[in-house]
């Protein structure tokens, strides 16, 4: 037995004695392999594991018709043409609201804006209104910041303009831009139609450009705008691409008053609508033109698309929603369905997808695509949106609803859309109500000119279960707009 025991335990001390050896050659093996690496091969790998840019790049009342890409026979867009030809177009793509304040409430929040009182009978947050975004909300650049993160905004806020709901309050390190919409503060001599005319004065409107807060002109010039914006959105591109950043890029165009650079003025055959969407095509240009230039392109998850439908109302200066019925301001498909492309050199696969998809799934997307954890104890509405851009792969359908201030006014469920109430955006004094609610079919009725809710009452029970599902899950937020 002695023996035996002692024959044993050498064995043992020879395996372990071999193990060792083996596990020492193994790691002088990789360490002489990574010495090995070539400087640009480190790169590569450093850059594997580092957060994806993010630039959300966001228009104000463009139409779904707007863009040479979307149909547009008469606005010249070659660069947004170009982003959707290399990146991923998308047929059925929402706002969360009918008008400005909640849906950026919405896509910078991932969450339907009552939930948070960004939406009312005022519809929008004006000068005088007491509230803004609350500052328990989670927006895309607190949580990117905190992962490290550079964080801008440029362009029109419209969260707020008291302490806590500012830009800097709302987790951005640098913001340069208006506080609100651009014919707000209107000179008081203002004679009437100017807002929406194809001339308007341009000392018309008092409005602040900010820098941090601060003044740095006022009245702002407006026909400089778009290009100061995107001479500010370069120049953080040059001096960020060696860290992560996250860049709101929020366009004053094409909301009312309109005005252009000479550079674009009146080469539009859409008049000084188009000249500002045109200018605001040339914009996206130059930023993209920047992220290839920096080296940074194929680091870079670019997203476009716009807060609302075009403001018919306004006529020649109010665009179009194409096919789609009605626009901003309204819970028809032109008044939220908008443009929406996704580009990521080399990581989206160029393509056309009708995936029902909504500016608050940029939320989610962004904080997947930046390593940041999701909020604790917040319902978020939005759905990251990564198998779909990144692998082709369809996402399963939800329930969308639609809100009309803070009134659940209709519901999609995949192709099928009930409403419960109708209301043009603009000029009509109370809602049509609807009972039985009007259903329309999306795939074959986008322009929604033929409800078949008597022959479907199946599909109507379905959505009305979907809507006390959500209803029955969300507690309103104090009301902001006031």
């Amino acid at each position: 037995m002695p023996s035996s025991s002692v024959s044993t335990d050498g064995c043992r001390t020879r395996f372990a004695a071999g193990v060792v050896h083996r596990i020492a050659i193994l790691i002088l093996v990789t360490l002489s392999w990574k010495l090995s690496i070539q400087p640009e091969q480190q790169a590569c790998s450093a850059e594997k594991f580092r957060g994806a840019n993010i630039i959300v790049i966001f228009a104000d009342d463009l139409g779904y018709g707007d863009l040479g890409c979307y149909g547009s026979p008469t606005i010249r867009t070659p660069h947004l043409d170009q982003m959707a030809r290399e990146g991923l177009r998308f047929t059925d793509f929402y706002s969360a609201a009918e008008v400005c304040t909640p849906s950026r409430a919405a896509l910078l929040t991932g969450r339907y804006p009552i939930r948070n009182g960004m939406c009312g009978p005022r519809r929008v947050l004006f000068p005088n209104s007491k509230g803004g975004l609350p500052t328990r909300e989670v927006t895309i650049a607190d949580a990117l910041r905190d992962q490290g993160y550079a964080t801008a905004h440029i362009g029109k806020w419209h969260l707020g303009i008291h302490a806590g709901s500012r830009p800097l309050d709302q987790g951005f390190e640098h913001s340069f831009g208006l506080p609100y919409s651009n014919d707000m503060d209107a000179r008081a001599d203002l004679p009437k139609g100017s807002t929406g005319s194809p001339t308007p004065p341009e000392d018309g409107w008092n409005v602040p450009l900010l820098r941090d807060g601060k003044i740095v002109e006022q009245p702002t010039d407006q026909t400089t705008l778009t290009r100061r914006y995107t001479d500010e959105a370069v120049k953080f591109i040059a001096e960020k691409k060696d860290r992560p950043f996250f860049l709101y890029f929020a366009h004053t165009f094409p909301h009312v008053p309109l005005f252009a650079s000479p550079a674009f003025k009146g080469k539009s055959r859409a008049g000084i609508y188009g000249d500002a969407v045109e200018e605001l095509d040339g914009s996206v240009g130059r930023v993209l033109a920047a992220l290839r230039h920096e080296g940074i392109a194929e680091s870079t998850f670019v997203f476009f698309t716009s807060d609302n439908g075009p403001w018919l109302i306004m006529g020649n200066q109010g665009g179009s929603a194409g096919l789609l019925r009605d626009g901003k301001g309204s819970t028809w498909e032109g008044g939220m369905r908008v443009p929406g492309i996704a580009w990521w050199p080399g990581r989206i696969q160029p393509g056309v997808t009708n995936d029902r998809t909504s500016a608050m799934d940029l939320f989610a997307t962004a904080l997947a695509l930046g390593g940041a954890p999701f909020p604790q104890d917040t319902t978020i509405d939005g759905r990251d949106l990564s198998p779909l851009l990144l692998h082709g792969q369809s996402l399963p359908d939800v329930p969308f609803f639609y809100y009309r201030g803070d009134k659940l006014a209709a519901c999609r469920i995949g192709d099928w859309k009930a409403h419960f109430f109708t209301q043009t955006g603009y000029g009509q004094p109370k809602p049509d109500i609807h009972e039985p609610p009007l259903l329309f079919h999306l795939g074959v009725d986008a322009s929604e000119k033929r409800n078949v809710a008597a022959d479907h009452p199946d599909v109507i029970a379905r959505i009305q279960a979907a809507v006390q599902a959500h209803q029955s899950g969300v507690v309103p937020g104090e009301p902001q707009l006031d």
